[in-house]
């Protein structure tokens, strides 16, 4: 057996060696399948006929016309496959295969393995085959687990007999899934790796994978994220970083004793939010529906109901642009707390970030992909948005200074607001003059009245609204209110929105009667806020927006 192991070539040994047997590997594939076209496409079913434009997806090194040729090959494989099998479940694709272990548990079991090393002990695992070579008498394949976890199978000509070892070279392809069976030893290299006795095709593969040693094209990978799992480390790295940074979000929550409750994704009216909706039918109503654009209004109508603390994890969806920081669909908390207010939702929002932070990254200063470190730790900066926006522009505006103040200085720097009121002139001017020097992360307080319909005025300045934006890398975060619960004045917003709405505005909020009709039972002074998660994780990672959804939309 060491005189076998001896001959073993890892994608571990070198990493040059390993891109030459890619190369290797894509160029035998494209022989074979010119080789065996002919003779594969009469035992082979028919290919679709826009197999071609299916396989132009596929960022991988290869052509149409080979991808379309490998697919006849396999094809012909997979009959082979069926053709042996002797129970209705086997075949190249079994129901199952009887696997005993993992490949990250076996290499965590045995990753102090001497090199030239025999345990004694079988198992039994699966993995995706990412890495293949055959030689005369000796074979080799990695094996890559969902986590990107690899191990060696070897096929010895003196283990598994020449039917087996002729199987194997003629129906194993690279991207199939693989059932190995046999001991735990170390290669002469140091190489953990299985001593194969028994394998099986657990999942015939019909098309290549992309060469894994090439970067995938970001059109391939936000497309056909399936392969961008496979072949790219970082992307498995950011679902785990999502899922431990939800459910960090849950148990700060859980601790804190909030209760998460699900809302309507379907409404008769949107709102909570400015923005446009997306509207659709429903036929057993017969009427228009919209997908929600936020939960808000259904939650406060959970705490008038007597639930103090309430948050909800879910998807919103807003018909408005897509860029690096703004997807149509994407995820969002949001929360409210009874006898609090913008201040005390501050904090609860800087805990919320700073657990998440610690649940991916161990502590508070997170490293981006690029390799830039960002430090989340410490009290976060406060600052007013008037007074900040004052002190860039070296002005004096409040929020009594006419319009027309304020549009001679959006004129002079070239800015175009869309709806001119105050509110929007403050805001639009405070990005163009402030925004961009922001770096730590920073929560911007009191904003204009007539831009936060939904907030409760300043508890000591006139014209502006406890409303804070946090801002982290330079892009808002979360927002957080003090809540309006006066339903006198907020029907007054309401009707304002309204006729916002009458004059054009796509964004503005329509007046809701089943809303007012339960702020007048009594909602106690509340606290709220709202983050993106997709947004969170940009903030945690460093990745574009494109990069945090799994499966975002493409055109």
């Amino acid at each position: 057996m060491t005189e076998n192991i001896a001959a073993d070539a890892t994608p571990t040994q070198s990493e040059l060696a390993e891109k030459r047997a890619a190369k290797a590997e894509a160029k035998a594939a494209v022989k074979a399948a010119a080789k065996a076209k002919a003779a594969a496409a009469a035992a082979a079913p028919e290919v679709d006929a826009d197999v071609t434009a299916e396989a132009e997806l596929v960022d991988g090194g290869f052509t149409a016309a080979e991808m379309n040729e490998q697919k006849v090959v396999r094809l012909g494989k997979r009959e082979r496959l069926n053709a042996m099998s002797t129970t209705p479940g086997g075949g190249a694709y079994p129901v199952s295969v009887p696997i005993t272990d993992t490949i990250p548990a076996v290499r965590a079991r045995y990753s102090d393995l001497e090199a030239d090393a025999t345990t004694g002990v079988i198992v039994g695992l699966a993995g995706r085959v990412v890495h293949l070579r055959n030689t005369g008498k000796l074979c080799f394949a990695s094996l890559q687990a969902g986590d990107g976890s690899r191990i060696q199978a070897m096929v010895s000509l003196a283990v598994v007999g020449e039917e087996s070892l002729a199987n194997w070279k003629d129906l194993v392809d690279l991207g199939d899934h693989l059932f190995v069976s046999g001991e735990v030893i170390s290669s002469r290299s140091g190489e953990l790796s299985i001593m194969v006795t028994e394998w099986q095709v657990a999942t015939k593969a019909l098309l290549p994978l992309p060469n894994l040693h090439t970067e995938l094209s970001e059109e391939t990978r936000v497309r056909s994220r399936y392969l961008d799992l496979i072949a790219r480390e970082q992307a498995r790295r950011n679902v785990v970083n999502r899922s431990k940074t939800v459910a960090s979000l849950r148990k700060t929550f859980t601790d804190l004793d909030f209760l998460e409750i699900e809302t309507p994704m379907l409404q008769t009216m949107h709102g909570g939010a400015s923005a446009r909706p997306f509207t659709t039918h429903s036929n057993a109503f017969d009427t228009e529906l919209f997908l929600r654009i936020a939960p808000e209004l259904f939650l406060k109508r959970a705490v008038v109901g007597g639930i103090d603390r309430v948050y909800e994890i879910n998807r919103n969806f807003r018909n408005e642009g897509a860029d690096s920081t703004h997807s149509p669909e994407f995820a969002m908390l949001e929360a409210y707390q009874a006898y609090g207010d913008y201040n005390s939702i501050a904090n609860l929002t800087q805990l919320l970030i700073q657990n998440a932070a610690e649940a991916i990254s161990g502590g508070h200063v997170v490293t981006w992909a690029d390799g830039t470190e960002y430090d989340l730790g410490g009290e976060w900066d406060r600052i007013s948005m008037y007074d900040s926006l004052n002190a860039a522009a070296d002005t004096a505006f409040t929020p009594q200074t006419p319009l027309a103040e304020l549009k001679v200085l959006a004129d002079r720097e070239g800015l175009e607001i869309d709806h001119p009121i105050h509110g929007k002139y403050i805001e639009e001017l405070w990005e163009h003059f402030v925004k961009g020097a922001l770096v730590r992360p920073t929560f911007v307080m009191d904003f204009p009245v007539d831009t936060s319909p939904l907030v409760r005025g300043h508890r000591s300045i006139d014209g502006v609204v406890e409303k804070w934006d946090l801002y982290i890398r330079g892009f808002e975060l979360a927002t957080g209110y003090s809540e309006l619960v006066d339903p006198v004045i907020q029907r007054d917003r309401f009707i304002e929105q309204a006729r916002l709405a009458a004059g054009g505005d796509p964004e503005a909020m329509r007046l809701d009667e089943e809303f007012l009709r339960a702020l007048e039972y009594g909602m106690p002074p509340s606290g709220g806020m709202g983050m993106g998660i997709d947004r969170l994780l940009m903030a945690l990672s460093g990745l574009g927006i494109r990069e945090t959804i799994l499966f975002p939309l493409v055109k």
